[in-house]
């Protein structure tokens, strides 16, 4: 899955790059400790332009009263976003790139001290993952939610889910400009796309925020 993740890189930078018209009301950045709920760009596509937008991370789906109504949803999974009644019209017809310099994911120690590893691409280039979107009430709150997929290699021995990280060469296609068959899209990074290293257990606050969230572990007391 895909609790928390940071994204350092600025707008201009992401509108090139997506190839993609920004709105004005983008949050500000760069954020190393993004959480759920909070508003994070989002790129979809409509006509001929694609558009790198402001969404709410945590999916509305129309029944829900408020956005406290049901569950939290922030990852929807690869193998059943089809048939989910919450998922599958958004899987079908609103799909977006969700842009990432990193993610992070904890593991617990013996006693339930919660560890926190940063995953990353090992050039630091981007990652970007499979996402779904829907407004949601009658303000239109565009709210959104990151596909998660089986752990690859790298990540399974933290974790048993990870974000399904999409290529360049299919972004196209995850947004529904090059047809049907986005499907086979959701799965995890190549090995070699993901590496990992233990951080700092402040980055366990979602207060915080700063570079040093991402900084390898230095001081052995907080092993």
């Amino acid at each position: 899955m895909c609790g928390r993740y940071a994204l350092t890189l600025p707008h201009e930078a992401m509108t090139q790059l997506f190839g993609a018209t920004p709105s004005n009301d983008l949050p500000e950045g760069p954020r190393w400790n993004i959480c759920p709920t909070t508003q994070i760009p989002v790129v979809t596509a409509g006509g001929d332009m694609r558009r790198l937008v402001s969404m709410r991370w945590g999916f509305l789906p129309h029944w829900y009263e408020t956005p406290t109504s049901g569950p939290l949803l922030i990852n929807a999974r690869a193998e059943t976003i089809a048939e989910k009644p919450a998922f599958r019209d958004a899987c079908r017809h609103r799909r977006c790139l969700i842009p990432a310099t990193g993610f992070y994911e904890w593991t617990k120690t013996a006693d339930g001290a919660r560890l926190p590893w940063y995953f990353h691409d090992p050039s630091d280039a981007p990652l970007v993952f499979a996402g779904i979107w829907q407004d949601w009430g009658p303000e239109a709150i565009s709210t959104c939610a990151i596909v998660s997929c089986a752990a690859g290699p790298t990540m399974a021995e933290v974790h048993h889910r990870e974000p399904a990280t999409l290529a360049p060469n299919d972004w196209a296609l995850w947004l529904g400009e090059e047809g049907k068959g986005a499907a086979p899209l959701m799965q995890a990074a190549p090995e070699d796309r993901i590496v990992r290293h233990r951080v700092s257990r402040v980055v366990n606050s979602n207060r915080t925020e700063g570079p040093e969230l991402i900084e390898p572990l230095i001081d052995e007391e907080d092993v």
